[in-house]
């Protein structure tokens, strides 16, 4: 069996923003079986900051909407969730973003996790950073979409889809896991909490300084897959970087989270890539 066959599937898919390139990434993954058994499906976006989706800072409503439409024909009750940041409440981003008016008008809910009371906590198996987490029982009995977007992190390098899932954490003051090594701690949280589809948002990307004031960038891109490991690695070749050298990548790839190379459909790397400059 040779190991192209072996390797999981990313779509990287170029198109104006819109549903259709959402679509079109979602069709080429079978997002369908990566949801299969579920009642529940989060969407969980980023929403680190209140300023919308053209600054490259956080996900766009146009993919959440996209999202929720391909789910619209699925037996799935479908929550869009974020949850505080230290320097951000989730409500008011919510609102600023205009994905509260998305939401309205698709009949979907809204939750900041931080505010929801029942909880669990999970052990971490072989931590580097936690023994355990605590989030809300709701986060752990639910498909996992998430809607990352395409941006370098000043601390990371790169925030796409794992380092997303941080977020899932109901924690305002999120400086605690900074303190222990925040690329240690995203790959605990990967660890736990698998995502089933991510959906990296890459109409409008961010380079620079990032995740909050880089620079835009123009990008026309939807990378979507089922292996986050494997769609955040595919990304950051797309920005430019060697994903080995991306610490949580590289650690998730050795823990068998998920593949380090993918199968790409749709687009070549090389027709799309830009070199995206680091703080």
């Amino acid at each position: 069996m040779d190991m192209q066959s072996e390797s999981p599937v990313v779509a990287v898919v170029r198109g104006e923003r819109g549903h259709e390139p959402v679509f079109k990434a979602l069709d080429l993954i079978d997002y369908r079986s990566a949801l299969a058994g579920y009642d529940t499906v989060l969407i969980k976006v980023n929403f680190i900051t209140t300023k919308t989706w053209d600054t490259g800072a956080t996900t766009d409503p146009i993919v959440v909407e996209a999202i929720i439409k391909k789910l619209a024909d699925l037996p799935v009750k479908v929550y869009v969730v974020e949850s505080d940041a230290s320097i951000t409440n989730a409500d008011k981003a919510f609102e600023a973003t205009g994905m509260k008016d998305m939401c309205r008008r698709n009949g979907i809910e809204w939750l900041n996790l931080r505010h929801v009371k029942d909880k669990v906590k999970l052990e971490v198996p072989n931590g580097e950073a936690l023994k355990s987490i605590t989030v809300p029982r709701l986060v752990t009995e639910s498909a996992v979409i998430s809607a990352a977007k395409l941006k370098t992190h000043a601390n990371t390098r790169v925030t796409l889809g794992m380092k997303n899932m941080f977020g899932l954490l109901p924690d305002k003051f999120k400086g605690k896991y900074h303190m222990k090594g925040i690329s240690k701690v995203i790959v605990d949280i990967n660890t736990v909490l698998h995502s089933a589809l991510t959906v990296i948002d890459g109409f409008v990307g961010m380079e620079g300084n990032g995740p909050v004031d880089g620079t835009p960038v123009p990008m026309n891109l939807i990378i979507a897959g089922t292996d986050a490991v494997a769609t955040d690695a595919t990304a950051a070749r797309i920005m430019g970087f060697n994903p080995y050298e991306i610490a949580h990548i590289r650690k998730a790839h050795e823990k068998g989270l998920g593949k380090s190379q993918a199968q790409i459909i749709g687009e070549k790397i090389e027709t799309v890539k830009k070199q995206f400059k680091q703080k």
